[in-house]
């Protein structure tokens, strides 16, 4: 499937989602957004696909949203009103997703990686909240920025509107694996394979399990926590898994290859 602004192809259990409007930096147009949405849709509800990638066509990421379109509109014409529901679809997503960052990535742009599982980044790649520098707030991406990275590097970085490097970034916690940039296609497809090798069940729960706001005493974390283990112990992908184990079998959940 192909559309103006994005491209998406579905092979061996991995949904790859490119951005493609190199014109306009892959900016989140109303087009982009929209295509955007309708895929991540289709992936989540394929049952063949297993890890979505977010990738990009030429030097760009995502420059965040489209301020050709943002000029002149007023508040309820913004775009920004479209953008919670397509973070929370990545953000909430029962199946991994997975950023592949080869360029910069600003504004918006950051906030779309940050609400993936794992960023994969070339060197090469720089990174930048550029919104305090032409008068407007990082306030939606806040919402899966600032829980992503090390307190005190959001702080600075979000209020300075910074450019900086892919280093920096993962220190920061924005990025989960740096590599040369020749070698971002290996470490994407390395860390999709790892992605794929856990049982589609045990992942989503797991994902949210990571995502959710725990409070209150430990010893009531821990009962509803040991109902859930005990569930998937005894479920068929649980008896699965560990007859694989013991059989020194893979798991039937794990891509053949062919």
């Amino acid at each position: 499937m192909s559309g103006d602004v994005l491209t998406v192809s579905v092979a061996r259990g991995v949904a790859t989602l490119t951005l493609d409007s190199p014109a306009n930096r892959n900016a989140l147009s109303r087009a982009m957004r929209a295509q955007l949405r309708a895929a991540l849709t289709g992936a989540l509800a394929d049952d063949t696909v297993r890890v979505v990638v977010l990738d990009h066509t030429g030097r760009v990421f995502c420059s965040g949203m489209d301020l050709a379109e943002a000029s002149g509109g007023a508040a309820e014409d913004q775009g920004v009103h479209e953008f919670p529901e397509l973070l929370e679809t990545i953000w909430h997503s029962p199946k991994p997703v997975l950023a592949a960052v080869r360029g910069p990535a600003r504004a918006g742009g950051v906030g779309l990686l940050a609400a993936c599982d794992v960023v994969v980044a070339g060197t090469s790649a720089t990174f930048g909240f550029a919104e305090v520098r032409i008068g407007v707030v990082p306030a939606i991406i806040s919402a899966v920025v600032v829980p992503r990275m090390v307190r005190n590097a959001a702080h600075r970085l979000l209020l300075t509107g910074e450019v900086f490097d892919a280093a920096t970034a993962a220190a920061g916690g924005l990025v989960d694996l740096v590599v040369a940039d020749d070698d971002v296609d290996a470490a994407v497809a390395g860390q999709v394979s790892a992605l794929a090798a856990g049982a589609p069940l045990a992942l989503a729960e797991t994902k949210r399990l990571l995502r959710a706001e725990r409070s209150g005493p430990l010893a009531a974390q821990f009962d509803e926590l040991l109902g859930l283990s005990a569930r998937f112990f005894a479920s068929e992908e649980g008896q699965e898994g560990i007859a694989a184990f013991r059989e020194k079998r893979p798991a039937s959940w794990v891509p053949t290859g062919d």
